[in-house]
């Protein structure tokens, strides 16, 4: 499952946009996300500018759980 989510996600940057979406659906402020997450502020504010096009995996994982959304709810 991992080679897929890794392919699906390399070819859809608009991730960014559906972090972002899922972030505001619960309310959540960035830095309540990188609290959640573990994942450092610089980065999630990159990811959700657009700046990293292509976070880790393991980057978009952290998040997912965080939000409590499966990753490939990220990824579409």
């Amino acid at each position: 499952m991992e080679k897929r989510l890794q392919k699906e996600y390399g070819k859809c940057p608009a991730y960014s946009q559906n972090i972002k979406k899922a972030r505001n659906k619960l309310g959540l402020t960035q830095d309540d996300l990188v609290r959640k997450s573990g994942v450092k502020h610089t980065t999630l504010t990159k990811i959700e500018s657009n700046v990293v096009i292509k976070p880790s995996v393991q980057t978009v994982a952290k998040i997912a759980k965080a939000l409590g959304v499966p990753m490939e709810d990220l990824v579409k």
